[in-house]
């Protein structure tokens, strides 16, 4: 269980949110943010303490990016990044596996992680890629393609990413591993002109030869789904850190509506608070209703990772419907937010404009809305069967 441990202080915690509105206007990374979460050891939250971290179980760190995002929803965003890989590390290391231990080492060392895995147009996302892994023929890779999404773009030094073999015997495998930005082989590119979520400064990343040595290439393995643990460690880590950076954001819009409606008045009446008007109180419910349902069910699930429960088959849908119900409630409940706030929330000059405009990319986060579904369908229904029978068929 957990102790309920904290790195991040209040003060710290309002610095973050101060900031937050001008790197937002300012379409830039919040390079200030990096420093004071550097400085109070937020990066190696989750490493174990024996190795320089605070040692932090995954279902802490959930707690702790709610609250960052509440303060700063896209500095959570990008940070998340970095914490995910820290957490595959856990995870790996939790199996049995050390393959994965230089990352506990390298975010000790004030490495920063980054992540390169989305590709334009691949809905395979962990299980397949478009890119070109090229073996140097001492167990090391040259990575090549391009990336999109990739959250710390200005700042990471190390990037774990992976890209497709196709020169063994064995056949296309999929290899991941991990490459500096200071190897060369690597380029930011494109543009950062996006509607919300701005200073996670996500840039397109394009490999051209980034090379990972063999002692930084986890895995090879076949393409498709899989349960090895650095693979489970990824989706795990990834979709509970992710459902808490925009659970965080949901409970900020929520605080927000709630100061509004006890301040704004009604005309009709008689100037009595809008907190009275029954059709208010019954939509600031309603939003905390749908988040008092997504905290316990980001809680167990993590918990679940950090004590390697075996949830067999349903693993991987779970972990995608964590994500995907916590995104949907979250864009629900700043949309009632805004509903409740009035106009006054149409303005830039609003924190809740913000955070209706940087909730909306939560939408566009593996495990996205139709591969949940068909998750599930798969789980519960079994593979669409060919219709109509074939001849022979005893159906």
């Amino acid at each position: 269980m957990s102790d309920g441990r904290q790195i991040l202080t209040e003060d710290l915690l309002q610095r973050i949110h101060d900031r937050a509105a001008r790197y937002d206007a300012e379409n830039v990374f919040p390079h200030e943010d990096l420093e004071d979460l550097r400085a109070a050891g937020y990066l190696t939250a989750m490493v174990p303490a024996e190795l320089g971290g605070a040692g932090l179980t995954l279902e802490e760190m959930t707690r702790e990016q709610m609250r960052l995002a509440a303060a700063a929803p896209a500095t959570a965003l990008a940070v998340n990044m970095h914490q995910v890989w820290v957490g595959v590390a856990r995870t790996v290391h939790a199996s049995g596996d050390d393959s994965c231990d230089f990352i506990f080492r390298d975010a000790a060392a004030g490495e920063i992680f980054g992540f390169g895995v989305s590709e334009a147009g691949n809905d395979l996302v962990l299980f397949g890629s478009v890119s070109e892994a090229r073996p140097d023929g001492e167990g090391g890779y040259s990575f090549h393609g391009t990336k999109i999404f990739t959250s710390m773009a200005p700042v990471w030094t190390r990037l774990g990413t992976f890209a497709t073999d196709s020169t063994g015997d064995d056949g296309p495998h999929n290899v991941w591993g991990f490459v500096t930005r200071d190897g060369g082989g690597v380029e930011t590119v494109g543009e950062w002109d996006v509607l919300g979520m701005r200073a996670s400064q996500s840039f397109a990343t394009r490999l051209d030869g980034a090379h990972a040595p063999a002692d930084r290439v986890v895995r090879r393995i076949p393409p498709g789904p899989t349960m090895d643990p650095f693979i489970f460690g990824i989706f795990a880590n990834f979709e509970i850190l992710l459902a808490s950076v925009y659970t965080g954001l949901a409970r900020r819009a929520l605080e927000l509506a709630v100061e509004t409606v006890k301040r704004r008045k009604s005309l009709k009446n008689q100037n009595a608070p809008y907190s009275n008007d029954p059709d208010i109180r019954w939509r600031i419910a309603d939003a905390a209703m749908q988040l008092d349902g997504i905290y316990p069910q980001i809680a167990q699930i993590a918990r679940d990772v950090d004590e390697q429960v075996d949830r067999g088959a349903l693993w991987m849908p779970q972990l995608s419907a964590v994500k995907s119900r916590a995104t949907e409630v979250a864009l629900d409940v700043v949309t009632k937010a805004v509903r409740v706030s009035g106009g006054s929330s149409y303005s830039n000059s609003q924190e809740l404009s913000r955070l209706y405009r940087d909730v909306v990319a939560g939408l566009f986060h593996p495990s996205d809305d139709e591969s949940v579904h068909g998750a599930w369908a798969n789980a519960m229904l079994g593979p669409v069967q060919p219709w109509p029978p074939q001849e022979g068929d005893a159906r």
